[in-house]
């Protein structure tokens, strides 16, 4: 399911490490954008080595 996840997220989400986004410069909903892919992400990965 977290795969799934994981691929929509990267189609639909921007990828702000490829812009260069600044975190210290980053809006709130940015913040959130990031901690949402990194959590999908970790829980993606951790699927896969079950």
């Amino acid at each position: 399911m977290f795969r799934i996840l994981a691929q929509i997220n990267k189609a639909l989400l921007p990828s702000y490490s490829k812009q260069r986004l600044d975190l210290a410069k980053a809006t709130k909903l940015q913040k959130a954008i990031i901690a949402w892919r990194y959590i999908i992400t970790c829980k993606a990965l951790d699927e896969a080595n079950k």
